[in-house]
């Protein structure tokens, strides 16, 4: 039995759209037709290409990493309990609400029907499951132990998700107050201040350089605010062109943000923490170290530590210890290469990688907490310096009135 997308007319003329299972879509059309249903489309979600390739619709669909860790959850559950994979595969895409969810799910079990492996039809998504994933599955199936790596797929999802929601919300607060007081000032500049100083301007008298200088910035952010505007949403497209397109450059903005203060340690720590888990993940699911390294680097997203891994696996591969090799380019804490060669000693590698990956959640999240903490009054100081220096140049004209008449 395959899956089938549709798209069919109702009596009103509406547009309907779904998934139903059947063997043929001439079944399928017969069924719609049963349910007052004019069939427009109905495609099957596996079809085959000529000379055996395989086609599958939705391949590059995304999904977030909540709804990973959900359907991963579940699956487990299932397994756990004794079904099929077919079957708890069928049985979380009915429970599913999300037709996206539901179509990757139904497609993922054609492909079980036809006799693959489950890891095998999860790569046909590779956006939705990265490599990291179909890896662990596959080494999960291979042992005989898949609701066990799927619980521990389940568990490292949620971290990532719960790491990385602490991580941009520790960057996210302050660059909100930073805009917030950009454009309180602008404000200012642009409709506050020219009225108030209109007033001494006909008066003719000399008025202070903090003043003069207020006046000079209001006037140019009235004039060429707009194009300033362009100007900086055009830079910041070309920006992000040029970071999907040089690579070179791309490295040279993420060395950069390693030597910032906090931040730094904030990126380190927690690319260091998702390689640990990662291989943790991959090595206690049976798969070898040495395969393990370049699959748990790409979950790195700063390039410069990345590709210090990529180096690693090779030195490995010549036969260096793994915390020899990650140690050599400088951007792994002592004390994670200190429980990585205690896991080497001992033979518990994957049981040291995790407790590595724990302490370093820790730190990022004590990290994540001081960047919030240190930012945020120096954000509300700054906005209010920029606040109370426009309220000083507005009254300095006034006092010397004030002597003047006195």
């Amino acid at each position: 039995m395959a899956a089938f997308e549709y798209k069919a007319l109702d009596n009103a003329g509406k547009q309907q759209s779904g998934i139903l299972e059947g063997d043929t879509a001439k079944q399928i059309r017969s069924r719609l037709r049963q349910q007052a249903l004019t069939p427009l489309t109905v495609v099957e979600i596996h079809q085959r290409k000529e000379r055996g390739r395989r086609h599958t619709p939705g391949a590059n669909l995304r999904i977030s990493i909540a709804d990973q860790a959900l359907i991963t959850r579940q699956l487990a559950t299932l397994v756990k309990a004794g079904l099929p994979v077919e079957e708890a595969i069928h049985t979380v895409a009915e429970q599913t609400e999300k037709p996206k969810l539901q179509r990757l799910l139904l497609s993922v079990r054609t492909r079980v029907l036809e006799g693959h492996p489950l890891a095998s039809g999860l790569s046909d998504f590779p956006k939705a499951f990265s490599e990291i994933y179909c890896a662990t599955v596959k080494a999960g199936e291979t042992s005989g132990n898949l609701d066990t790596v799927l619980e521990r797929l389940a568990d490292y999802s949620e971290t990532r998700q719960e790491n990385r929601r602490e991580l941009i919300g520790a960057l996210i607060y302050p660059a909100i107050i930073s805009f917030v007081a950009i454009g309180i000032v602008s404000g200012l500049l642009a409709f506050v201040v020219p009225d108030l100083v209109e007033v001494f301007v006909t008066t003719g008298q000399t008025l202070p350089a903090l003043t003069q200088g207020i006046i000079a910035l209001s006037d140019f952010i009235r004039a060429q605010g707009i194009y300033v505007l362009i100007v900086t949403g055009v830079t910041y497209l070309l920006y992000r062109e040029l970071m999907k397109r040089s690579i070179s450059a791309l490295r040279r903005r993420d060395q950069l943000v390693l030597k910032l203060p906090l931040i730094g340690k904030l990126i380190k720590g927690s690319n260091t923490a998702d390689f640990s888990r990662t291989m943790s993940i991959l090595t206690s699911s049976g798969v070898p170290a040495l395969e393990a390294m370049p699959v748990a680097a790409q979950v790195m997203t700063n390039l410069p530590m990345r590709e210090s891994v990529i180096k690693a696996t090779r030195r490995v591969s010549e036969g260096s210890n793994l915390h020899r090799a990650l140690e050599s380019d400088g951007y792994f804490p002592k004390m994670i290469l200190k429980l990585v060669a205690s896991g080497e000693n001992s033979g518990q590698l994957d049981q040291m990688l995790e407790r590595a990956a724990t302490s370093q959640d820790r730190e990022v999240k004590t990290l994540s907490n001081a960047v919030s903490t240190t930012l945020e009054p120096i954000m509300i100081l700054l906005m209010g310096g920029m606040v109370l220096l426009i309220v000083v140049a507005i009254l300095l004209p006034i006092f010397e009135m004030n002597n003047l008449v006195g």
